[in-house]
């Protein structure tokens, strides 16, 4: 597997002295947030230096200086030279794409904790969906799961400042924050009156990674974001499953994923793959043009995947959905994807401040650009709700009778089983997803 060079790029910054600063970056990312934004981005960290392209315009110069100190002369309220100068900055960056930016010192914090796993917040995952801040899940203790919010909910407040039409992408900062500080959320649940909860922020631990058996032979790998750990992670729960019991299939669930990673999503596109290109970056810059290759070994010995997608799933899944869907290791099922196909790189300026650039577009092993067109995939399934039949659950069969013996199964494994089918029951396109992995597993599929 090749290594991305390491990414460096001569940053200018405009000020009344006309002083430009070179900074070289690190290995950097894009977060999983406290909950993340569907549009999330990866960085591949650094390249080697390059030219400033051309000379600044020294009447641009001057129109730069006369504007500044206009503002700072006459504006009606004062205005430092350090709120104009960071508000200068954004603005060089805001017409260029949604997300390159400037980073502050608290934002960069926040980013570096993302990529890590841990953060100071809620416990939620949340995604803006028809313009409303949605609950995708609480993650599993944390202060939203002990309060009781579901998967669904609408925020409709934070701290009693209500979220506008636009602005929901903001307000997923505002749910985090110093842990042991208080919010208070005003939600929104179908078929109920609107509520309010008062929170207290932890530190929180997000994992990643999560298997779970379906039926045997057949686990699903949840991946809800790509981390440091990711890899690791993946690569020992399916180890620890394997070691249980042969595998018939895979169900890689890759659902309201935003990214994160671009090293994870290669590492785990690479447990899957034998061989072959698993994605490309092109970029202006010589050391932004990479090719990340498969080393033999594929962890689950050729048994079929299923790779789950959604219209939140964004960024580094779409690497690792491309990637299979190209190679034909995976079938992949769900709606379009989110379409983010560019690459971030971060970085470091002064006083822990950084620039989050986009320097490159990635490309799937068949040569896809995927910006803004998304992973389509090979079944198109829609998210549905099931109604039970009571009729058929009415039926009398050999379990409704009084004293009928039961299955030589232990208790441990009726409780496995019985939970495995409430989440089947909640979860429609996942329980369609265990059926088409079954037929493929039955009849020999690997490929679409």
């Amino acid at each position: 597997m090749n290594k991305l060079p390491g990414l460096s790029l001569l940053v200018a910054l405009l000020s009344l002295t006309g002083v430009a600063v070179a900074q070289k970056a690190p290995p950097a990312a894009e977060p999983a947030a406290e909950s993340p934004p569907a549009a999330s981005a990866d960085a591949p960290g650094a390249a080697a230096a390059a030219p400033v392209p051309a000379a600044v315009s020294i009447d641009d110069i001057r129109s730069f200086v006369t504007v500044f100190r206009e503002v700072q002369r006459s504006y009606v309220e004062p205005v430092s030279s350090e709120d104009l100068m960071r508000a200068a900055i954004r603005g060089l960056l805001s017409d260029l794409d949604p997300h390159s930016a400037f980073l502050d010192a608290e934002e960069m914090t926040a980013l570096q904790g993302d990529t890590s796993g841990e953060y100071g917040g809620l416990g939620l995952e949340v995604q803006v969906r028809e313009g409303l801040l949605t609950v995708i899940a609480p993650i599993d203790d944390t202060p939203a799961a002990r309060a009781g919010i579901r998967p669904g909910d609408v925020i409709i407040s934070i701290d009693g400042t209500p979220i506008e039409s636009g602005e929901a992408g903001n307000a997923i900062d505002r749910l985090r924050g110093k842990p042991g500080t208080e919010v208070s959320l005003s939600l929104a649940r179908e078929g109920e009156a609107p509520f309010e909860l008062k929170l207290t922020r932890e530190i929180i631990r997000v994992t990643s990674v999560r298997m779970r058996e379906l039926a045997p032979g057949y686990p699903v790998l949840r991946i809800a974001a790509f981390q440091d750990d990711t890899t690791a992670d993946a690569r020992q729960a399916i180890e620890k499953a394997r070691a249980k019991a042969p595998l018939k299939g895979l169900i890689l669930d890759l659902r309201s994923n935003p990214g994160g990673l671009l090293d994870a999503a290669v590492g785990v596109s690479d447990l899957f793959l034998d061989e072959g290109v698993i994605v490309s970056t092109k970029g202006r810059l010589e050391a932004s043009k990479a090719e990340f290759t498969a080393a033999p070994g594929d962890l689950l010995d050729g048994a079929p995947i299923v790779v789950l997608i959604d219209t939140g799933t964004a960024s580094a899944a779409e690497i690792v959905a491309g990637a299979l869907q190209d190679h034909t290791r995976g079938l992949v099922l769900g709606t379009q994807s989110f379409g983010k196909g560019s690459v971030q790189s971060v970085l470091p300026l002064r006083e822990g401040q950084a620039l989050k650039l986009t320097t490159a577009r990635y490309y799937t092993p068949k040569g896809r650009s995927i910006q803004a067109e998304g992973i389509h995939p090979d079944i198109e399934l829609l998210p549905a709700k099931v109604a039970v039949d009571e009729a058929r659950s009415g039926a009398v069969t050999e379990a409704s009778l009084a004293r009928h013996l039961d299955q030589e199964a232990g208790t441990e494994t009726r409780e496995r089983d019985s939970a495995a089918a409430d989440l089947l029951a909640q979860d429609f396109v996942l329980a369609e997803a265990l059926n088409v992995l079954k037929a493929m597993a039955r009849w020999g599929a690997r490929t679409p």
